[in-house]
């Protein structure tokens, strides 16, 4: 694979991350497992350590960390157009749900919905341990990088923090830097990168000046632009992922009077029932808002705003992300990251993955029951999270 031009087409970014939209479920931890199985496993886009590398990449980044890694792997595969396929055909489904269920329509309720939500928890189980398994075989094979693995999945679950993954990522890349060693003449390709570095820098320079100009352009009291500064700074300034962002739109949207404290908390139950990103829960406040008067476009105007700033962080850093992996020191560096990774993605797997999953014996049976079918019986992800599903609606 190499950095001067993606590999593939549009059509089929699109037709994978559908797939990956209507499927996805258990929040952005799970849905790192789901396009490993997806993109690295099945299709073979690229493999474990590119991943790694650019999850590990998008964990730097502000706004939703696996809808950038999405659009990174569109990017690479197909180009912009590819960026954009992966974007909607992975953020559509829920976000269509969500503007549906702010109009009212209905959502899951009662015994065998609360099932269903039970069983779409648990398979996330399974998929989040079937891909932290087979990252650790491959990016933590080895004494000292299974200990940093180790390492870092122990600090994350003492001191859980979005400040302490930063640490987790910085040391990781430390201690690479000074003692893993790679071999000689060892094939390190870099992440594709189908971006000139000039169009890179206008991006970053557009993150930065919409950043700084949208405050200025909401203080005209249009209730469009106010929703898109909001959800603008939202997705430009969070770290960590949804469940972080929507307390913050809790302050930003709540007190101002756009929307109910009620509507906002049904909104935040629904997020957590459809598949793909939290951050869809966007489009839900854009449809509820009354103010505005437009749902449709309200939603729209939310939705864009949350992901814009991914857009064009992603296209700005990536080439020179790409670059860096080039050089010996760095490459010493980033097996050190991609072993940290692991043992992020080993503590997420205990929580939230595990701890909101599994509270008895039938839980941690349908898990292990999933984890088999993934593993062993090798059955494709949407099956297995249409029949935990199936099975949490009838038994749970």
């Amino acid at each position: 694979m190499t950095e001067k031009a993606a590999q593939g087409t549009i059509g089929e970014v699109f037709s994978a991350f559908l797939k990956l939209g209507f499927t996805s479920f258990g929040g952005p931890v799970a849905h790192l497992g789901y396009f490993r199985a997806e993109i690295v496993e099945k299709r073979g886009w690229l493999d474990d350590r590119a991943y790694a590398d650019l999850v590990a990449l998008c964990q730097f980044l502000p706004g939703p960390a696996s809808s950038q890694v999405g659009m990174g792997l569109g990017l690479m595969r197909a180009g912009a157009g590819g960026m954009l396929a992966a974007w909607l055909a992975f953020t559509l489904p829920s976000a269509i749900a969500l503007m549906l269920a702010a109009f009212g329509a209905a959502a899951l309720e009662g015994e065998i919905g609360h099932g269903v939500l039970s069983g779409l928890k648990i398979v996330a189980v399974a998929v989040v341990a079937q891909a932290v398994l087979q990252m650790a075989r491959n990016l933590a094979p080895d004494g000292p990088r299974a200990t940093l693995a180790v390492a870092a999945a122990v600090a994350m679950l003492v001191l859980p923090s979005t400040l302490m993954q930063f640490g987790v990522l910085a040391v990781s890349a430390l201690v690479g830097l000074v003692v893993l060693k790679p071999e000689k003449g060892e094939d390190w390709p870099p992440l594709v990168s189908p971006v000139p570095p000039v169009v890179s820098i206008l991006c970053l320079v557009l993150f930065f000046g919409l950043l700084a100009g949208l405050p200025f352009l909401a203080q005209g009291g249009e209730p469009l632009l106010r929703l898109g500064d909001i959800f603008y700074r939202a997705g430009a300034l969070v770290f960590g992922g949804g469940h972080v962002v929507l307390p913050l739109l809790e302050a930003e949207l709540v007190p101002r009077g756009l929307i109910s404290q009620d509507s906002f908390l049904a909104g935040y139950g629904m997020a957590q029932a459809v598949p793909g990103p939290l951050f869809t829960f966007s489009a839900y406040v854009g449809a509820a808002v009354d103010e505005v008067g437009r749902p449709v476009l309200a939603a729209t105007v939310c939705l864009v705003a949350m992901f814009l700033p991914s857009f064009l962080l992603v296209p700005g850093v990536l080439p020179f992300w790409s670059k860096l992996s080039r050089f010996t020191s760095a490459r010493a560096a980033l097996m050190g990251v991609n072993a940290g990774v692991v043992g992020l993605l080993a503590a997420a797997l205990y929580t939230p993955v595990f701890t909101a999953a599994i509270f008895g014996a039938a839980e941690a049976a349908l898990a292990l029951a999933a984890w088999a079918a993934l593993a062993v019986w090798k059955l494709p992800p949407w099956a297995v999270v249409v029949a935990s599903a199936a099975i949490g609606g009838m038994a749970l």
